[in-house]
């Protein structure tokens, strides 16, 4: 692989930064600056997504051990992150390069206007050759705000910023066609194209502790990368050099490359597919179906069965069949109001509305890029 520069997300967990007593293992910390100021001087910006937060500051709260209880993780948090930042920044300091802190929720990401925010501001410190360092507001955030874990959030904020390259450090070195703990036999597969049925078999299934490593997860992760024509790459954080050789093609892991014939999910429906959180649904039969998935049509409000839920316009929707079969999402041109007072009109009374339902750049459908689960 030649030496073109790219931009990277790094996305390092918890158990990859702390030492056996659960603190932050500032040697495990150096490593990880070491090899983001190599990839710095060959020119790549480059963007973290660190846990560790809880782990710094749960001693500094006077526990002997990690908290458990969500409001001490939270207060810990809010020791841990200035410390874990202060970690980061001297470490990179001490090479002359700058490091910058960005705490965000699910809403900063489902919300258009937070999200296009939030790429404006990390674009311009990459630009100006800061090093972002991203992690979840664990201080404030609840439950039904949270993105589930930093894999997730690793590889929505790969999408957010265009990168060309997300790799994420675990505690196991790559994906296997079988559990390796269970199986001696299983073999590292180093490059996936595809996530199979199979493959997600192997990582278990979802909100169950079969699969190896956490693996569900970070298969979720590749999905949302894989859709939008980002490569990845799997690897284990303890390797010497791993981040380093992961971006030259270099390192034992597994690579996870978009299928180059498939489309590529541009911004707005990357959007639309993975932040969004949709508001209401609407029903179509089969030949409106037939007409957006087969034909690649805009859905014209005669085509619409029913609506439900409230909505404004500009909102996204799920779209459904009539056999509760989701569709896709899509951007509505019309509120929920205006969409069931259209749908009792007659086709020459509809001519008076130049927008479709839902445009058709406007829409992600299923059967186009597989979509994680709960995501």
């Amino acid at each position: 692989m030649t030496k073109e520069t790219k931009r990277i997300v790094i996305k390092i967990g918890s158990s990859s930064l702390t030492s056996l007593h659960g603190e932050i293992s500032r040697r495990k910390l150096e490593k990880l600056v070491d090899e983001v100021v190599r990839l710095k001087d060959d020119g790549h910006e480059v963007l973290l997504v660190s846990s560790g937060a809880v782990a710094a500051g749960y001693r500094k709260l006077g526990c002997l051990e990690r908290p458990s209880s969500l409001p001490e993780k939270q207060a810990a948090a809010s020791i841990g992150q200035g410390l874990l930042m202060e970690s980061y920044s001297d470490l990179f300091l001490s090479h002359g390069y700058n490091g910058s802190q960005i705490l965000i929720t699910r809403s900063d990401f489902s919300d258009e206007n937070r999200y296009n925010n939030a790429r404006n501001t990390i674009n311009v410190l990459l630009e100006r050759g800061i090093i972002p360092i991203v992690n979840e507001n664990d201080t404030i955030t609840i439950d039904r705000l949270k993105f589930g874990d930093n894999d997730t959030l690793s590889a929505k904020v790969a999408g957010l910023v265009d990168a060309d390259q997300l790799i994420i450090l675990s505690d196991i070195d790559g994906l296997y066609d079988d559990d390796p703990r269970k199986n001696q036999n299983a073999e590292l597969l180093e490059t996936v194209h595809d996530i199979t049925p199979e493959i997600e078999a192997v990582a278990g299934e979802p909100g169950s502790d079969v699969g190896t490593g956490g693996m569900k997860s970070k298969i979720d992760a590749f999905k949302i990368t894989m859709a939008s024509g980002i490569s990845s790459f799997l690897g284990k954080a303890g390797v010497e050099d791993i981040v380093y050789d992961a971006v030259y093609g270099d390192a034992r892991g597994t690579y996870f490359e978009a299928n180059q014939d498939s489309e590529n999910l541009d911004q707005k429906k990357q959007w639309i597919a993975f932040n969004s959180g949709p508001e209401g649904e609407v029903i179509i039969d089969h030949r409106a179906k037939e007409s957006v998935v087969d034909m690649k049509k805009s859905l014209l409000a005669m085509n619409i069965h029913h609506v439900k839920g409230r909505f404004k316009k500009g909102a996204v929707v799920r779209i459904h069949d009539l056999h509760g079969e989701e569709i896709g999402l899509g951007v509505v041109n019309y509120s929920s109001e205006q969409l069931k007072e259209m749908i009792e009109l007659t086709e020459p009374e509809l001519e008076s509305y130049e927008k479709a339902a839902i445009d058709r750049k406007d829409f992600v459908c299923h059967l186009e890029v597989s979509m994680p689960v709960g995501v």
